[in-house]
């Protein structure tokens, strides 16, 4: 079994949290995205893994046309559906993985991307992808929960992240995200960093992780170092920090 059809598996089930879940569908890494649309009304715009579709709605009254983008057909079910309620007309789904997208070069003007390239079998081949379907100069903004740069906190956090969602595949440091935009022709005009409090019950339920891996995380947690402890700012109830970064970029060569 492929990657995608992994990812499809495990979040079939999943399309309708991922609607109503909370840390998806607000923050302000989606008002720094509202705020790089604003004065492009003439633009196309790609949100790519679009999950819940919380990008796309944004999006949507900015600018001409959002094609949601997603591996899951499920996600975009729901989303065709939240889009068609809330009058968003000019949104339109599309499925198809990170890697291998259905589209001519340069067709769009806008690249979305948040919290889905942990999710992807080849990185460097969806950064790729996202910069052939993008105009000339075109710009990107891609959005995820960024790895420590130490090896014993990059562990934990990989071996929690797999145990709650075993699609998992890596969440990538800074460093990586930035050697990874350059190789695939992208030039980075600006990093945001933010802290993001995890509740331990919705998090896990979200993904619907079953309770062996409950525990099993908890038990990670409970017996870590104090340098993962103090870190992540791990919580008697299993609440956590994570940070995510927002990467703006623009095409080059």
């Amino acid at each position: 079994m492929s990657q995608q059809n992994f990812v499809v598996e495990q979040y079939t089930a999943r399309a309708r949290d991922y609607v109503t879940s909370v840390v998806h569908s607000t923050g302000a890494d989606l008002d720094q995205i509202e705020a790089e649309l604003r004065g492009h009304a003439e633009a196309r715009v790609l949100d790519l893994g679009c999950g819940g579709g919380h990008v796309s709605y944004k999006a949507a009254p900015l600018v001409a046309e959002v094609v949601a983008c997603d591996v899951t057909q499920s996600m975009l079910d729901v989303v065709a559906t939240t889009a068609a309620e809330r009058g968003l007309g000019n949104i339109v789904v599309r499925r198809a993985a990170a890697e291998k997208l259905p589209f001519e070069d340069g067709y769009f003007d806008m690249v979305l991307c948040r919290f889905t390239t942990h999710h992807w079998q080849n990185m460097d081949a969806g950064l790729r992808e996202a910069r052939r379907i993008l105009k000339p100069a075109g710009r990107a903004v891609f959005i995820d929960v960024v790895a420590p740069a130490d090896r014993t906190l990059d562990t934990h956090l990989q071996a929690v992240e797999l145990l709650r969602d075993v699609s998992h595949v890596r969440n990538y440091s800074t460093a990586e995200w930035v050697s990874a935009l350059s190789r695939s022709g992208f030039a980075i005009e600006g990093i945001t960093t933010r802290t993001l409090r995890m509740d331990f019950p919705v998090w896990t339920a979200r993904t619907r992780t079953k309770a062996a891996h409950v525990e099993a995380i908890r038990s990670l947690q409970m017996t870590a170092p104090a340098i993962v402890k103090q870190h992540f700012a791990i919580g008697e109830d299993g609440g956590f920090d994570l940070e995510a970064a927002t990467m703006v970029v623009r095409a080059v060569g």
